[in-house]
């Protein structure tokens, strides 16, 4: 017998496992405590979260396309040229908002319903409420600590494999290096950007913009690559928690031919009424009582009739 928490061998000696502590002969779900699919949403959320991080690392590169178009502009003393490379910047930025803001919701959404699921789970000890599934990613600098909590227990409710913790790790440590990251590279570009001239006029002036394209490709690989290695941890996080979770709602819900439909509830096939004995008339001598036997083959101790002879009754 195995546990339906995390899967080891049961002994017979212990009322509980000696893994999870989850006590022998609990059912996979507990009746009656509402559960949640997760298998689609993962794969939604590790879509989008792998569009996001795509769409984040091209805007990270775009200043090999802004050197280019600033050498162009150094060259024909061309203002437009600039004013080009800023537009094609912004649009480079569009796609990775709108990839960032539907992976942020179909992950918060995830998150909330993998975690209801643990209320579930017997054996399941989950450190947080549900309603930090929500509040942790959207509470500034809570939002530093709390995803790797909620993800941490997710992980261990739901996989019940130790040796896989260090992806949270992982992606916690990736996770706070492309957030903070950002934010000092892009405040760091905006300074540099503001100390350029509004309206370069001569070669030195058109200049300093290819410089400062140049500058900018160095810093903005660090988070590129944190967000790189964030996104990979995080969408096989993911899949494996759901996996797991999805597993084990499998193993509670029983294996319907069709529609289920519960014992009593139109649509359920009822008992066919048993049919009715017809009646036969009794064969002749079928309630005489037998007469006495001897001999281990049963036959009668009476002698047979003889047939009646030739020329019919007597005296004739």
């Amino acid at each position: 017998m195995h546990c339906q928490t995390c899967g080891d061998a049961t002994s017979p000696a212990y009322e509980e496992c000696r893994r999870c502590g989850t006590r022998v002969g609990q059912p996979a779900v507990s009746p009656g405590v509402p559960t949640y699919g997760v298998r689609g949403l993962a794969v939604a959320g590790a879509i989008a979260v792998g569009a996001a991080t795509l769409c984040y690392l091209l805007t990270a590169l775009f200043p090999l396309v802004g050197v280019r178009m600033a050498r162009s502009a150094a060259e024909q003393l061309d203002r437009d040229v600039l004013l080009g490379a800023v537009l094609a910047e912004v649009l480079f930025s569009l796609p990775y908002l709108l990839a960032l803001l539907t992976a942020g919701t179909l992950v918060v959404i995830w998150t909330w319903r993998a975690r209801k699921n643990l209320d579930a789970f017997p054996g399941a000890v989950p450190n947080l409420s549900p309603a930090w599934a929500i509040a942790g990613w959207l509470v500034p600098l809570v939002n530093l600590v709390v995803p790797a909590r909620v993800l941490a227990d997710l992980l261990r409710n739901s996989v019940w494999q130790r040796r896989q913790s260090w992806l949270v790790g992982v992606w916690w440590a990736s996770w706070l290096v492309f957030l903070i990251g950002d934010r000092f590279v892009a405040r760091a570009e905006q300074q540099r950007y503001d100390r350029l001239t509004e309206l370069p006029r001569n070669d030195a002036e058109f200049g300093t913009y290819v410089r400062f394209y140049e500058d900018a490709l160095g810093p903005r690989l660090v988070p590129a690559v944190a967000c790189l290695v964030a996104g990979i941890a995080f969408v096989v996080l993911i899949r494996r928690i759901s996996a797991a979770q999805q597993d084990r709602l499998s193993r509670a819900v029983p294996a319907w031919p069709g529609r289920p439909v519960w014992p009593g509830q139109p649509g359920w096939p009822a008992p066919a009424a048993p049919a009715p004995a017809a009646f036969a008339p009794a064969a002749p001598g079928a309630f005489e009582p037998a007469g006495p036997r001897d001999g281990a083959d049963g036959a009668s101790t009476t002698s047979p009739q003889a047939p009646p002879a030739s020329g019919g009754t007597i005296g004739a």
